[in-house]
């Protein structure tokens, strides 16, 4: 990264320190444990960079260590490094420990996340169904007879014109005239 613009988030800003200090920070594989107390080195390190606001910084590494892939490099016998990829101490077993925890439950709220929504979309509700009308006999209609026609989802009232059999003709309130079947016609 060439220019002097401020980076603007997280992700930009480990691209970086990946650029920056590559014997430490990785973007891509399993990173390796940081130092304890890496951010300040950083910082320090870091002081003089136009481009990185500490507040920034701090929740770019918060980021980083809080990744997948972060998490699985801390793990019993792995080493620290600093930012310069020498070795700073071993992990201890309650970071270890602490890592798996926190892996572990990364992955239960990803995984809860994804199986509510897969089953959200499995288990809509039915749309309620309308109650089956009782089936209208076109030889009980007449024509001049005052009915309800179900014209899109609701019933309106009408005046049948014509029956020809399932076919009725009938002329709305509005005074429009229109064929209907006789499965639309509500008494």
């Amino acid at each position: 990264m060439e220019n002097n613009e401020k980076l603007k988030n997280s992700k930009e800003l480990i691209a970086y320190l990946c650029e920056l200090f590559p014997a430490c920070f990785i973007s891509d594989g399993e990173a390796r444990p940081l130092k304890i107390g890496i951010f300040q080195d950083l910082a320090a390190r870091l002081a003089d960079d136009d481009k990185i606001s500490k507040t920034l910084l701090r929740s770019a590494l918060r980021q980083y260590t809080s990744s997948w892939r972060y998490l699985h490099g801390v793990k019993a016998g792995a080493i620290r490094v600093d930012l310069d990829g020498n070795e700073c101490g071993v992990l201890t077993e309650e970071h270890v420990t602490h890592a798996k925890q926190a892996l572990k439950e990364s992955k239960d709220k990803v995984f809860a996340s994804r199986r509510r929504s897969e089953g959200e979309k499995a288990e809509k509700p039915a749309k309620p169904r309308r109650p089956a009308k009782p089936k209208v006999d076109p030889s009980q209609l007449t024509v001049g007879q005052a009915v309800k026609v179900v014209v899109g989802k609701s019933p309106v009232p009408a005046t049948i014109r014509e029956v020809v059999k399932e076919d009725i003709q009938v002329q709305l309130a509005t005074g429009m005239v229109v064929r209907v079947k006789v499965d639309r016609i509500v008494l």
